[in-house]
């Protein structure tokens, strides 16, 4: 009968250890196509625990008589194991959002105007969230426009996105609960299935398949979005939180704390920069494109044709703020001079608001992130 308790103890000892390491970026992990797996053991862990802990409790006093001291170790292991990989290494242990959402006015706000941010504007309403502090947080639900948001962000991927979290027409609230293929993972409080950050799908659960809506937003530095957004709020520190805040200080330049989340200075590598643009959607596929940031930074204005519509790439004087725009024609040919846009006799602010007598510029969705990520979660996508 002892060796009942044995297998409970071993069997136990590798559930915990498994239902973490297939969601967290453990060696080999992210590189699996694991998820399927991943998510039975996590929806089923209640059981497979029941099971090993009645092995347990049924050979344990065998196990005590023939070597108490071999029986007690067993047990402070398995304690210590499954404390370790549930309270320490579990994402929403590590990774905590904000108390509350403090937001003050551009003049009145603590935050660098170096510091790089995730802007949005909805309903005449403009708001910068500094990645330093969504970095950390992952996620940041706010309200802005009148319309509830999710904010988000994943390091190991360099992925900024903001979506409502809504679920079949009710808002919904998310939680952390690790990663695949190296991007963040949030998982609904209703159905328990999760979400990946890097598209809003939902790719594991009963609602897989499912994709939250996205919100418009753009990555810049908070003194250009001030310069475009003067009655924009500002995300400020929540307290609790600045020793992870200091963690945070030099990745927005490439500096992260680990090889997970430091760029690698060339072109095409795994953590490399580039910068993702998409036309069209899930209901009416275009085509994606990735555009080397080195390169992005040598030309600074990119003309370039994406699934047939003329496309136009530009980098701000900072070397920091992106922007694209639709192109009207293939011959609109644009020029970049002190952040103004000039097409013939039409110029523009870096927002593609007309700054003459024409129509704004048509603004496209662009993302800066690792290559690795880019290229896994548009498995089609062109290099430019």
């Amino acid at each position: 009968m002892k060796n009942l308790f044995y297998i409970g103890i071993a069997g136990l000892l590798l559930f915990e250890v498994a239902n973490v390491y297939f969601i967290m970026p453990m060696p080999g992990s992210q590189r699996m196509n694991s998820l399927d797996l991943a998510y039975f053991l996590y929806s089923w862990r209640w059981v497979f625990r029941a099971v090993f802990g009645l092995l347990i409790i049924g050979g344990v006093v065998p196990a005590v008589r023939r070597s108490k001291w071999g029986a007690l170790m067993a047990l402070i292991l398995v304690a210590g194991v499954g404390y370790a990989f549930n309270f320490q290494m579990a994402a929403d242990h590590m990774f905590y959002q904000p108390g509350s959402v403090q937001l003050k006015a551009g003049n009145q706000n603590t935050i660098k105007p170096d510091r790089e941010i995730l802007g949005i504007e909805v309903n005449g309403q403009a708001k910068a969230y500094p990645i330093q502090f969504i970095g950390y947080h992952h996620q940041v639900l706010d309200t802005i426009g009148g319309q509830v948001v999710m904010v988000t962000y994943c390091t190991v991927c360099r992925t900024g996105r903001v979506f409502k979290p809504v679920v079949n027409g009710k808002s919904e609230t998310f939680r952390l609960v690790g990663m695949d293929h190296f991007n963040a993972m949030f998982e609904d409080a209703t159905t328990g299935s999760w979400w990946r950050q890097a598209n809003g799908e939902a790719i594991a659960g009963a609602l897989k398949g499912d994709t939250l809506p996205e919100v418009f937003s753009e990555q810049m530095t908070l003194k250009q979005w001030l310069a475009l957004h003067p009655d924009s709020m500002v995300m400020q520190p929540d307290t609790t939180f600045n020793e992870r805040y200091a963690k945070m200080s030099n990745y927005e330049q490439g500096k992260g704390s680990s090889d997970l989340t430091r760029m690698d200075s060339l072109s095409w590598h795994d953590k490399s920069w580039v910068v993702g643009l998409t036309v069209g959607n899930k209901a009416n596929p275009g085509g994606t494109k990735a555009y080397d940031w080195n390169r992005l930074k040598r030309e600074r204005l990119i003309h370039d044709t994406l699934a047939n519509q003329p496309v136009l790439l530009v980098l701000a004087n900072d070397n920091r703020s992106f922007f694209a725009y639709k192109r009207s024609t293939l011959s609109d040919h644009f020029i970049l001079r002190n952040d103004t846009l000039t097409n013939g006799t039409q110029t523009y602010s870096l927002a593609g608001r007309s700054l003459s007598s024409g129509p704004n510029l048509v603004r496209l969705p662009a993302h800066q992130e690792f290559w690795h990520s880019w290229q896994t979660f548009h498995p089609g996508t062109a290099r430019y």
